[in-house]
């Protein structure tokens, strides 16, 4: 009597299919350069066949009838369909194209041209009622080629149907049950795929009872150690007939509730979830914020200002600033002392400053390329942390997508507002000439008092008539007391004009150094900060794609 050991369970088929497959596509989408390019391979070729199978006639069921040489596949075909559709006989192999049988032919030919089963190949029964078999009606039987034929055609054409089919019936004989190639090709590809596969072992008249229940627990025992859960077994004979009205009852069953082709695709996806998890774990991974946080784009600001020299500019041009108003607004005896000298810079001890202070005068700020690549390394180590090595590489690459022009990028837009410091303020005018009218007023009365004591006070001669007033040696005391006020106020004049400056060139400083910052932060926002937070995004997508597909 035939037997048959496990069932095809009612799996209830888990909610949100098409939201896992869209979750799929976007992994699809988000993957490339961070995924196996395999498995996104796969997961593009399960999206093509889901997407083709859901617009297919979802009343029919696809059944693969799979097997190797001489495990009487075709004989089986021909007893479940019973009809002798499919040649069988002794010369191996005997299936060289795949034959369909269809129980309900109505919406059934597309399915079948999708499936590329030739015309000549296609049988139907005469009706879906005749013998009893109103069960069946929507089962689409297929015979495939033996998986292990010694034809590269036919081969292929098994491996393609076995892909695609909505339930798979593997067909194995008594001595080849445990057959290494197929084991290794197939079952271990079916974990997960109790509800869609069933394994029939055909020719069991061939065996004793004791022998039957031997093979058969054999056979339970080595697919739950390759990872099938519940294996569905049946036992039969195409020869007598023995066990075929069971593998009837197993297909009659997933015919009428019509969701293998479901189960299929959803089996399809867990493994592929998989292999995702296995290349891409999502446990543990850490989340990643959306942007980028203000702490580290002033970081990223103060490292790229550091590397364009921004406080070195500043310091030149408060230095610079500061000696250059010192021929213009400093005491006119201390400048015509110090004009004697060549170069006003000689008199700062800058050191290495003094060529930057030169290139400054001329307007142009370079940037150090590498001190440049250090900063925008450290903003995405500092994000990546704990990261997949695959998306840290990518946060890195994107971080870095337009280091190689940034320094340029800098360099161009702060020589646009680098001071020419031979400029001179207008102020400065007005106290120079304020400074030399007291110059003028010093050297008249140095005239006066000389002609007061030289006709006045030591008569070396007549005073001439129109220098009479400046003989009065009465005055001279005031003139003394003016000459030194004007000599005080031009002295008090220098002191406070020093004053000022020193206010003027640090005004003058902060206010380049915030300009200086505002353009470096906006050149870091959209020439590093931007790729990184469109990567950052696409992570995070990506794993929440990733978690929505696991349903």
């Amino acid at each position: 009597m035939a037997a048959m050991t496990g069932t095809i369970g009612t799996v209830q088929t888990r909610q949100g299919l098409g939201g896992r497959l869209a979750a799929i596509a976007r992994i699809v989408e988000l993957g490339p350069g961070r995924v196996d390019p395999k498995v996104l391979t796969e997961a593009g070729q399960l999206l093509l066949r889901a997407g083709d199978r859901l617009k297919l006639s979802p009343d029919h069921t696809v059944v693969a009838l799979a097997g190797g040489t001489g495990s009487g596949k075709s004989s089986l075909f021909n007893a479940v369909s019973g009809l002798e559709l499919s040649p069988t006989g002794v010369r191996r192999p005997t299936t060289a194209r795949t034959h369909a049988c269809v129980w309900g032919l109505e919406g059934a030919g597309p399915l079948l041209d999708w499936l590329q089963i030739q015309w000549r190949h296609r049988f139907a029964r005469a009706s879906a009622l005749d013998k009893g078999e109103s069960g069946l009606h929507g089962l689409v039987l297929l015979d495939l080629p033996d998986h292990d034929s010694i034809r590269a055609l036919t081969d292929t054409e098994a491996d393609r149907l076995i892909q695609v089919a909505d339930l798979v019936v593997w067909v194995l004989d008594p001595q080849k049950y445990a057959d290494a190639s197929t084991h290794r090709r197939y079952v271990t590809e079916l974990a997960g795929h109790d509800a869609v596969t069933v394994f029939v072992l055909n020719q069991v008249d061939r065996l004793s009872p004791e022998d039957l229940a031997e093979c058969v627990a054999d056979l339970e025992d080595l697919l739950r150690r390759e990872g099938l859960e519940n294996p569905v077994i049946v036992t039969t004979s195409a020869t007598t007939g023995r066990g075929v009205d069971n593998l009837r009852a197993v297909l009659s069953d997933a015919v009428v509730r019509r969701r293998a082709a479901i189960q299929r695709l959803e089996a399809d996806l867990d493994r592929l979830v998989g292999r995702l998890a296995k290349a891409m774990p999502a446990e543990g991974v850490p989340s990643s914020p959306a942007s980028v946080d203000d702490a580290r784009r002033i970081g990223l600001t103060d490292a790229l200002c550091d590397a364009v020299g921004v406080p070195a500019v500043g310091e030149a041009m408060e230095n610079v600033y500061g000696v250059r108003s010192a021929e213009w607004v400093g005491w006119p005896y201390a400048r015509w002392i110090t004009k004697l000298r060549p170069d006003p810079l000689d008199s700062l001890r800058l050191g290495d400053l003094r060529d930057e202070i030169r290139g400054l005068s001329g307007g142009a700020v370079s940037a150090q390329p590498a001190e440049v690549d250090n900063a925008v390394q450290a903003l995405s180590d500092g994000l990546t942390t704990g990261m997949h090595e695959a998306w840290r590489n990518a946060v890195r690459d994107a971080a870095r997508s337009r280091s190689a022009q940034l320094p340029k990028a800098l360099s161009e837009e702060l020589t646009e507002i680098a001071p020419r410091l031979d400029r001179v303020p207008a102020w400065w005018r007005a106290l120079l000439a304020w400074q030399y009218t007291l110059v003028l007023l010093f050297v008249a009365g140095v005239a006066w008092v000389g002609t007061a004591l030289a006709y006045g006070v030591f008569a070396v001669g007549e005073i001439p008539e129109g220098l009479a007033f400046f003989g009065d040696a009465a005055a001279l005391p005031w003139v003394v007391l003016m000459l030194l006020s004007v000599l005080g106020l031009g002295l008090l004049t220098a002191v406070a004009s020093r004053n000022f400056v020193v206010l003027g060139a640090a005004g003058e400083r902060e206010r380049l150094e915030r300009e200086m910052r505002r353009r470096v932060a906006a050149l870091a926002e959209s020439m590093v900060i931007e790729p990184v937070e469109r990567e950052l995004a696409r992570y995070n997508e990506f794993y929440a794609a990733l978690r929505a597909v696991r349903g």
